[in-house]
């Protein structure tokens, strides 16, 4: 396989005829409902069987404070994530689920009117395309508040493409919120161009400094990691090929607005009011970003402008502003942040 064509081929034919559940997966990419939060649990048991059966994902990267809100579900398979948008964006909000294998989309489809009719509002539409040109499918510029994606991106052979895309449709102050896979160095030619390596997610994993790299060209110089925990390849086949590599599953947020390439100081303080549903008592915006409801906390000028900025502002109180600059602001993760904790361990 040497080109883009030959590559999405043959993920196409991995996940709609190789792969016929999710026990079929060789490696741990694809992590446990238990990493999930126990009210997506609850939301979870309200889905069709075949929905969850034929799902292939490594984490839920499903953030909150959706309600209304329009959210773009790239490689959405059968429909599982977007099934859960549908209740957490409610009967005023718009889920569209993208993706590229009509046998994946056909079990999406065919449980749609189950869905709406157990939920009491249709509000799920699945287009058929690719993730790379998201124009095909008539998506709009400035058109999305939330683009999620599960273990997807991995796949694609035009990454940059696919990041590109997300920054265009994203409103500004729109959020991407996504979980896959990355390597800790970037994977030989050959071993990109393996079926099997590809279909598990680890022949196309970006090295993360890459993925950096690209989402800073496309104006976003600040990207933050949510959660990240490592893959265990119990394949003996796959470890032979690829063991020398280190994969973690990671779930990662950036948002569309302009930020700084370094974490400023301007003596800005950010307090949580607690108001968003289901995280009454505090809100993790990152892996050592931390806000206990009520508990006043020195921010960046970087992470003022997200919370501000974002839909996320109404449930923040921001003191301050940049008329005074400190330096550089001492924002990187230490040892207690959250993703160094044991329920931190998948995303």
């Amino acid at each position: 396989m040497t080109t883009s064509i030959e590559i999405s081929e043959s993920v196409r034919h991995y996940y709609g005829q190789v792969l016929q559940s999710s026990n079929d997966l060789k490696t741990s990419a694809c992590c446990s409902i238990d990493a999930m939060p126990s009210y997506l649990k609850t939301l979870l048991a309200g889905l069709h069987p075949e929905v969850l059966e034929r799902f292939y994902g490594c984490g839920s990267p499903l953030p909150p404070a959706l309600t209304g809100k329009t959210v773009l579900d790239l490689g959405c398979g059968t429909g599982r994530d977007c099934y859960l948008l549908s209740k957490l964006v409610g009967a005023t909000g718009r889920v569209i689920g993208v993706d590229m294998t009509p046998e994946q989309l056909e079990v999406a489809v065919r449980h749609r009117n189950w869905h709406a009719e157990r939920f009491g509002f249709a509000n799920v539409e699945f287009l058929h395309g690719h993730i790379e040109n998201l124009r095909t499918v008539g998506i709009a510029d400035n058109s999305v508040d939330v683009v999620v994606s599960n273990c997807v991106i991995n796949l694609s052979p035009e990454k940059p493409s696919v990041l590109e895309e997300i920054f265009r449709v994203l409103k500004p102050g729109g959020e991407l919120y996504f979980s896959d896979v990355f390597a800790d160095r970037r994977i030989p030619f050959e071993l990109r161009q393996d079926p099997v390596l590809l279909g598990e997610c680890l022949g196309g994993a970006l090295y993360w400094e890459d993925f950096r790299r690209i989402l800073q060209e496309l104006g976003c110089p600040d990207v933050r990691k949510v959660k990240q925990s490592p893959i265990s390849i119990d394949d003996p086949d796959v470890f032979a090929k690829i063991g020398m590599v280190k994969f973690d599953s990671v779930t990662v947020r950036a948002f569309k607005m302009p930020l700084e390439d370094r974490c400023e100081d301007f003596g800005q303080i950010a307090t949580y009011l607690g108001t968003i549903e289901q995280h009454p008592h505090s809100f993790d915006l990152d892996d050592h970003h931390h806000f206990e409801t009520g508990r006043p906390l020195r921010v960046c000028g970087n992470t003022a402008d997200m919370l501000a900025g974002s839909r996320y502002g109404e449930h923040f109180q921001i003191l301050g502003d940049k008329t005074r600059h400190f330096g550089l602001f001492d924002c990187s993760p230490g040892p207690g942040s959250e993703s160094a904790k044991a329920d931190s361990a998948c995303c």
